[in-house]
C-alpha cells in the first residue's frame, strides 16, 4: 500500500510539473523497469546506478548554486569594490553609513545575479537562497583589493593633478584647467580625436547633481565629446538620474586607467 501511494504521489508530482527531479526519478523507473522485466539483472543494476547518479545530482545542487552565484560575483569585483568603496561614508557622528552601497549590492543581485540564475536553472532558488548571494556578493566585493587610497592628495587642486596624472598614464594627453575661466571643467584630455572634460571632487560624502550640471555645460563650452564626474566618493540618486540622461560618466579616480574614448556626450539633452 506505501509503495502504491508513493506512485500516485509521484505521479501526481509529474502530471502538475512541479518536480523535475521527481520527474525524472519516476520515468527512469518506469523505463529502467520495463527493460529489467526483459533483460533482467543488468538493466536492473543500470536503472538503479542512474536512480541513484539522479539523487546525488539533486542532492548537489545547492554547491553548484554557491560556485555558479561565486563565479558571477567574482567576475564583477572590482566594480563591487569600487562601488562599496564609493557608497559607503562615514558621517559626521561616526557612524558608518552604507544605505547606497546596499542598494547597489541589491541591484547588482537583481539585475545581474537572478537573470543568469534562472537561466541556469536555478529559478526556485532566488528567494530562498537570496542571504546566501548577499553573503557571497559581500564577500567578493570586500576581498578584492584595490589600490590604496593613502596616496590620494588631501587637497582639492592636488586632487586635479594626481586625477590628470592617472589620465596621463593611461594614454590621454591631459591638463589642469586655469582654476578661473574653466567654466565647470577642472581637466581637459585628449585621445584618438575624443576630447573629455573632468570635474573632481574629492569629498567625504556621496557628490550632488550639481556637479553634473556643471561638467555638462562645461561639455558644450569646450566642444567636448565626453564628461566626467570623478571622485573619491560616491553620486546621490538624483546625480546618477541626471548623468543618465547626459550622458555624463560618473567615475571613481581608480576608474581613469581603464578609461577609453567613447561615445560623445548627448549635447541636445544638456542643461542651457
Amino acid at each position: 500500500m506505501r509503495i502504491l501511494a508513493f506512485a500516485r504521489a509521484a505521479i501526481a508530482q509529474v502530471m502538475s510539473g512541479r518536480s523535475k527531479t521527481v520527474s525524472h526519478l519516476f520515468w527512469t523507473s518506469v523505463v529502467g523497469g520495463g527493460f529489467a522485466l526483459f533483460h533482467g539483472r543488468p538493466a536492473l543494476l543500470a536503472t538503479l546506478g542512474l536512480l541513484a547518479a539522479i539523487v546525488l545530482y539533486r542532492l548537489d545542487r545547492p554547491r553548484r548554486f554557491r560556485a555558479l552565484v561565486r563565479r558571477i560575483a567574482k567576475r564583477h569585483a572590482r566594480i563591487l569594490a569600487l562601488r562599496r568603496r564609493q557608497e559607503r561614508f562615514v558621517d559626521a557622528y561616526g557612524n558608518m553609513v552604507e544605505d547606497r552601497w546596499l542598494r547597489e549590492r541589491d541591484y547588482f543581485i537583481e539585475r545581474s545575479l537572478l537573470p543568469k540564475i534562472e537561466a541556469r536553472g536555478f529559478a526556485d532558488y532566488t528567494e530562498p537562497r537570496w542571504d546566501d548571494m548577499v553573503a557571497i556578493v559581500e564577500r567578493a566585493a570586500s576581498a578584492f583589493r584595490l589600490p590604496a587610497e593613502t596616496d590620494m592628495p588631501e587637497d582639492g587642486i592636488a586632487y586635479e593633478r594626481y586625477c590628470a596624472n592617472l589620465l596621463t598614464r593611461a594614454g590621454w594627453q591631459a591638463r589642469p584647467t586655469q582654476a578661473s575661466g574653466d567654466q565647470g571643467a577642472d581637466i581637459i584630455a585628449e585621445r584618438g580625436g575624443a576630447r573629455l572634460v573632468v570635474q573632481c571632487k574629492r569629498y567625504a560624502k556621496p557628490v550632488g547633481n550639481g556637479a553634473v550640471q556643471e561638467v555638462a555645460a562645461a561639455a558644450r563650452h569646450w566642444s567636448a565629446t565626453m564628461a566626467a564626474v570623478v571622485s573619491n566618493a560616491g553620486f546621490t540618486p538624483a546625480a546618477r538620474k541626471l548623468a543618465a540622461t547626459t550622458g555624463v560618466l560618473l567615475l571613481h579616480h581608480d576608474d581613469l586607467a581603464e578609461l577609453h574614448p567613447m561615445r560623445a556626450v548627448r549635447r541636445s539633452r544638456l542643461p542651457a
